[in-house]
């Protein structure tokens, strides 16, 4: 019993130290974060050749997912394709990194791709989680459909028995 009530104030001061470290960082407030954000987008030549273009890429996979939205197989596609754009950054970032002289005034391919995550693999998994929300929607619509026809279906049975 001695060694239950040791590991519960173990865990009980445990907890308290998280809450006493979460409310601090909650005091701070977001700042620190609004800080570190503006200091990545303003180290950014965004006028750059190829920053427009991957911005424009993006913007046009985005648009492409939404006017296909009633297309559930291109959706899929779709869908992959911007898994298996995430899944290749890692491969993409080093190859970038070894050749971004040939492309780019600076290197912004760093090992732990960071840069990479943020403008490739970040908006790509935001429009994965449109497509895939917008899937969702169209098989709660299907389901409701199937079963307003199960239902019709059964009343024409029962309505052709009793006749």
């Amino acid at each position: 019993m001695e060694v239950l009530k040791s590991v519960v104030e173990e865990h009980m001061d445990q907890m308290a130290d998280l809450i006493q470290k979460i409310t601090t960082e909650l005091r701070s407030g977001l700042r620190p974060a609004y800080e570190n954000f503006m200091g990545f987008f303003h180290a950014i030549d965004w006028k750059e050749p190829w920053l427009m273009g991957l911005l424009a890429f993006h913007f046009l996979f985005l648009l492409t997912a939404i006017l296909s939205r009633k297309s559930t197989n291109f959706q899929m596609c779709l869908f992959l394709s911007a898994l298996a754009g995430v899944y290749l950054a890692e491969r993409l970032n080093v190859f970038l990194g070894k050749n971004w002289k040939s492309f780019s005034g600076q290197n912004y391919f760093d090992p732990s791709g960071v840069f990479l995550s943020a403008l490739w693999s970040g908006p790509l998994l935001v429009i994965a989680i449109i497509i895939l929300i917008n899937t969702l929607f169209s098989l709660c619509y299907m389901i409701v459909r199937w079963k307003k026809a199960e239902l019709r279906h059964r009343a024409r049975v029962s309505r052709n028995k009793q006749d």
